[in-house]
């Protein structure tokens, strides 16, 4: 989650990827309205902690969508940023700086971000757990689901500490091939036709073998599915920033992989929309379909990269302030728009005003927590996995 900063040390030899910047920042930006659209949506990947009485089947469409690339594309952006960071650091500077960035906002996030999106939740719930400061005690008591301890959308966070630390001794490997010819060869097959393709069969493997049993209940202890796969993506972006002809290879194919996306998307939503979806476990029909899901997720993550490529490689101050605050929003976000939307869903509005509510106000008020609150101060940079600066110098 820290492309920028990696970006900005990097020696001028290295080519600098805005793109990159930008998809992150989109990305993040995107998961605000994700989470508000999640408040209602009803359906196989589960419950937000906020559900208003009333859903939409239309915006279940937009999260399904949405999930089918969403996270897969934050592993594969950090993946390239550790490429990036290991051009720069030794292996201690390396782990060091992964435990500063992740591990202490992972630790004060769940300790200080994580409870009230559970408290919201158990209010929402209609149950009596008193104030705040009586609820906190009890958000230790069980791990979820029998009890309330949880580290929310702070998985994201502890399962790239873990990535980064347990690939470390593969990407080390790579790194010390110092003729990078292998690279260059895999690179220049990947530039064939239908070479592109080939990285997804591990995916739809991973996603047929093991997701009937680890459907995503993001624990890291009980959750192979996810591990394994975001592993994979975790480590495709570290390679593809390792040869140019990866990036050549990407947008050779962009409008291929686009159109082979759109199409299997249509396939899956035709799917979804007949309720023909067989039931999750070990048949046929279901690991067929989440065979297909993998495969679908690898055409839209490379067709969004070679969009990126394509259309966002440029820099300028809006994407210098963002790609500093894109981390600190992500930590923040979810809390900030939980409580929003536990009043917002008591409302006597439509559907529609009550998300464009939620949306607005949670990037209005997460943006001004992090301008204000974050940015500033050298004892919120810190837990917010921010380097520290000299105030005086802040804009």
């Amino acid at each position: 989650m820290n492309l920028k900063d990696d970006l900005d040390n990097t020696n001028s030899h290295f080519e600098r990827r805005y793109d990159l910047d930008w998809l992150r920042v989109l990305a993040v930006l995107l998961l605000i309205y994700f989470h508000a659209a999640a408040v209602f949506y009803q359906g196989e990947l589960g419950e937000f902690y906020i559900r208003n009485d009333l859903i939409n089947p239309a915006i279940g469409w937009f999260i399904f969508f949405v999930h089918q690339w969403h996270m897969p594309l934050f592993f594969l952006i950090a993946g390239s940023a550790t490429w990036f960071s290991l051009q720069l650091r030794t292996p201690m500077q390396y782990v060091s700086d992964r435990f500063k960035r992740l591990l202490i906002p992972f630790t004060f996030g769940t300790l200080v971000l994580v409870p009230p999106q559970v408290y919201y939740k158990l209010l929402n719930h209609h149950q009596n757990i008193g104030s705040y400061l009586q609820f906190y005690p009890q958000f230790f008591n069980g791990i979820r689901p029998q009890g309330n301890f949880e580290w929310a959308h702070l998985w994201f966070v502890i399962y790239l500490f873990v990535l980064s630390v347990v690939t470390l001794p593969l990407l080390l490997f790579f790194n010390k091939q110092t003729d990078k010819f292998w690279y260059s060869t895999i690179a220049t097959f990947m530039k064939q036709p239908g070479a592109i393709f080939l990285p997804a069969f591990p995916l739809a493997m991973i996603e047929g073998a093991l997701r009937p049993k680890w459907f995503g209940f993001q624990n890291l202890y009980n959750d192979w599915a996810n591990l394994l796969l975001y592993l994979h993506y975790f480590i495709y972006g570290f390679l593809l920033c390792s040869d140019t002809k990866f990036r050549q290879a990407v947008d050779q194919y962009r409008t291929l992989m686009l159109f082979t996306a759109v199409i299997t998307m249509s396939i899956l939503f035709g799917v979804q929309a007949t309720n023909i979806l067989p039931v999750r476990g070990y048949s046929w029909e279901y690991i067929l379909y989440q065979i297909f899901r993998g495969f679908n997720s690898w055409c839209w993550v490379i067709t969004i990269l070679g969009l990126g490529q394509r259309y966002l490689a440029f820099n300028n101050s809006v994407l210098q302030y963002c790609s500093q605050a894109s981390y600190p929003v992500y930590l923040l976000h979810q809390t900030v728009l939980v409580a929003i939307a536990f009043y917002v869903v008591q409302w006597n509005l439509g559907i529609l005003e009550k998300f464009l509510i939620i949306s607005t106000a949670s990037v209005v008020i997460i943006s001004f927590l992090y301008d204000v609150l974050i940015k500033r101060l050298n004892i919120t940079r810190f837990f917010f996995g921010l380097k520290s600066i000299d105030t005086k110098q802040v804009k």
